[in-house]
């Protein structure tokens, strides 16, 4: 599942490939942008902003968001300028940015748009500091937290507005290493700078890695996780089983349940 470190990941790959790099084609898939051709522009900057990927060319900035299932793949680019086979399926690509040496391809993204530079703001204006940004600033990320104190933890930390970076596996086990129950309210919370300091030493932990591992464990199986996904199975701190739930977020009413666990003694309810 696409998180704060991955995109980060996404966007360190396509830096290597794409800036200061011409493109030769263009190939944007989507109705808004069917005619737009970048043939001939330099990409000059590619930036992670939380779950958000920026690409800068031209005076505009390609926007994408990788939602549940997003990613870009890179595939080398032969003499001829023919791409190697693409790994997935032709008909989820959203775009195709091809230089002499690479072709980076973006599936099943959630969001692409692409917009003026001076209107970068409209994409990632909205977004608290981001914790794997240069701009991480956990005083203000508290401080944003702690504005809604009636607010449960497990929705304010998924809330972009408040820090940057966060999706439901982290929320998930950074409320079990805090022992909040991700419903409880922020102001019952004791833990929440603690909780920051994990968030962003969790983040930069796995930011290099190509599978996630919030436990220290190995990056695979039930090891991976100490409760995201492991409803019914033993918790590694008390031996309870660990339980599974869906948690709305007002907020935002047109987005549905998300899926929460919790370590029933670790973790007491509100």
């Amino acid at each position: 599942m696409p998180e704060g470190d991955t995109v980060w990941r996404q966007a360190k790959d396509l830096r290597a490939v794409l800036e200061g790099r011409e493109l030769v084609s263009s190939d944007f898939r989507v109705p808004a942008h069917a005619t737009l051709d970048l043939a001939g522009s330099t990409v000059t900057s590619v930036q992670s902003r939380g779950k958000h990927l920026l690409m800068f060319v031209a005076g505009r900035v390609i926007h994408s968001h990788l939602s549940m299932e997003g990613h870009w793949d890179i595939y080398p680019v032969d003499v001829t300028g023919r791409a190697a086979k693409w790994r997935r399926p032709a008909f989820t690509a959203r775009v195709v940015l091809q230089t002499s040496a690479a072709a980076a391809v973006g599936f099943s993204l959630g969001t692409l748009e692409v917009l003026p530079e001076a209107r970068v703001g409209d994409a990632v204006g909205h977004l608290g500091p981001d914790l794997l940004g240069p701009d991480w600033d956990a005083e203000e990320a508290l401080r944003r937290l702690q504005a809604d104190p009636g607010r449960a933890v497990g929705l304010a930390l998924l809330d972009q507005r408040n820090l940057a970076g966060i999706g439901n596996i982290y929320r998930n086990e950074l409320c079990f290493l805090g022992g909040a129950h991700p419903a409880a309210a922020i102001g019952d919370v004791p833990g929440l700078p603690r909780m920051l300091g994990l968030a962003k030493r969790l983040l930069e932990a796995n930011k290099d890695r190509a599978a996630r591992s919030t436990t220290g464990g190995p990056a695979r199986g039930d090891a991976a996780s100490w409760v995201y996904g492991l409803a019914g199975k033993p918790c590694k701190r008390c031996g309870s089983l660990v339980r599974h739930g869906k948690l709305a977020d007002p907020a935002f009413p047109a987005r549905g349940a998300r899926d929460i666990y919790w370590c029933p003694r670790c973790q007491p309810g509100p």
